[in-house]
């Protein structure tokens, strides 16, 4: 489904050099998903990621997170989360700025606290999770499920919830965006209080 006035992307070029190194081809990874992260919000819409790292302790780097950059998502290293599962985990003060977490499973999952900018949640499971004191700058929430999720005292500005399942989320005292309000609100299941709205 298309919105209205939403204009036709150009497709990205696909033509890359052929890189046969391996620490060559991860730091072409690492930059590729750094252009994605760094371009303009509605870019991440057409965007094609980087495969996913084959590092077999990568779901762990979570529990670290990014320790270089909050709030542009600097970062010596593409944290690639996709697909890991914490459910039930504590995953609270931590950095995930820029990361990649796509179909990641955060369900019931300690997140207060937690700084997630230019982080990709599209699909990603937060269901009950506990996101409390948050700050969730340009995160795109499409097509993620936030059922029960509880936002209270978070900041949200810039985010993207097409598609999101908001059902029982709970935003009390949040500092919500005004972009995001309409967004948030426009699911009649959703319990929005904010504490204020920023104007963007």
């Amino acid at each position: 489904m298309v919105a209205c006035g939403h204009r036709q992307q150009q497709q990205p070029h696909k033509f890359f050099p052929k890189v046969e190194s391996e620490p060559a081809m991860k730091l072409i990874g690492s930059l590729a998903a750094a252009a994605v992260l760094l371009a303009p919000h509605n870019a991440l819409a057409n965007a094609r990621l980087p495969p996913v790292d084959s590092d077999p302790n990568r779901c762990d780097r979570a529990f670290v997170g990014n320790t270089l950059g909050m709030a542009n998502a600097v970062s010596d290293k593409l944290l690639d989360l996709r697909s890991c599962v914490y459910t039930g985990k504590n995953l609270a003060d931590k950095v995930l700025s820029g990361a990649l977490v796509a179909d990641a499973d955060f369900s019931n999952t300690v997140m207060s606290n937690v700084t997630m900018t230019k982080s990709y949640a599209k699909g990603a499971n937060f269901s009950g999770s506990d996101l409390t004191n948050s700050v969730l700058d340009r995160v795109d929430f499409t097509d993620a499920n936030l059922s029960h999720a509880k936002f209270t005292n978070a900041v949200i500005t810039g985010a993207k919830f097409a598609g999101a399942n908001l059902d029982g989320a709970t935003f009390e005292d949040a500092l919500i965006g005004q972009e995001d309000y309409k967004q948030l609100t426009s699911s009649c299941k959703t319990r929005t209080r904010p504490a204020q709205l920023l104007q963007q």
